[in-house]
């Protein structure tokens, strides 16, 4: 089953995020109070809405309650950010990402109980859209416009399992260039190295090949 993802703020953060969870394949509600940018982003989320995110009861209608994950990306009105993000917890949303303006707001976020909190300066939506998919992805680094670098968590449909057995460059064309086990670092390892649940992978490749790679071996189904 997809994941329900809602994205608030149409701005250049919130839209880089809303156009990456979309290319994933993702389910995704995006809301703004312009009628621009929602109109911008109608054939490419699965619902794109104008609405006031600040207003409890036009939530409730939209059905926000039953969205897996509602990243808040509203732009310069840290007064709506924060009253968004007080409702949104009221209403019993299970992960909520919430955009910071600066350390003061992000601090009042973490006092009322946003998941995470990031600063668009520090956290392009890219890297944050694939943190978010899947919870076995702890870093996320852009190499150019189409290859990247991810850290992974092995879990458990790699453990016990050698990289040969996984077979990981011939079937999705990544390099596993070091494994990080407890406070030790693998270094090129070998094909017959075997995978521990615990151990966290550096993968390089282009952005396709990893993308196929976290949908077929790093997201754990639910």
């Amino acid at each position: 089953m997809k994941r329900e993802f809602a994205v608030v703020g149409l701005g250049r953060f919130g839209g880089s995020i809303c156009r990456e969870l979309s290319q994933e394949g993702m389910n995704v509600l995006a809301i703004d109070t312009d009628e621009d940018k929602v109109n911008e982003f109608k054939d490419i989320a699965s619902h794109a809405v104008i609405a006031d995110s600040t207003d409890e009861n036009v939530l409730r209608e939209l059905g926000i309650r039953n969205i897996d994950h509602v990243i808040v990306a509203i732009g310069d009105n840290i007064h709506a950010s924060i009253l968004t993000t007080l409702i949104l917890k009221e209403l019993g949303i299970k992960t909520l990402t919430v955009k910071a303006q600066n350390d003061y707001h992000e601090k009042v976020l973490n006092k009322i109980g946003a998941d995470h909190v990031v600063h668009p300066e520090r956290d392009m939506g890219r890297r944050i859209a694939h943190n978010i998919i899947s919870n076995n992805i702890l870093d996320y680094i852009e190499l150019s416009d189409d290859h990247s670098v991810v850290e992974v968590k092995a879990g458990s449909k790699m453990s016990g399992k050698s990289l040969i057995d996984l077979d990981i460059r011939a079937q999705y064309g990544c390099n596993v260039v070091a494994i990080k086990r407890n406070k030790d670092i693998i270094v090129s390892p070998g094909a017959t190295e075997e995978i521990k649940e615990s151990d966290v992978l550096i993968v390089i490749g282009a952005d396709k090949d990893i993308s196929r790679f976290e949908k077929n071996l790093v997201v754990e189904d639910d």
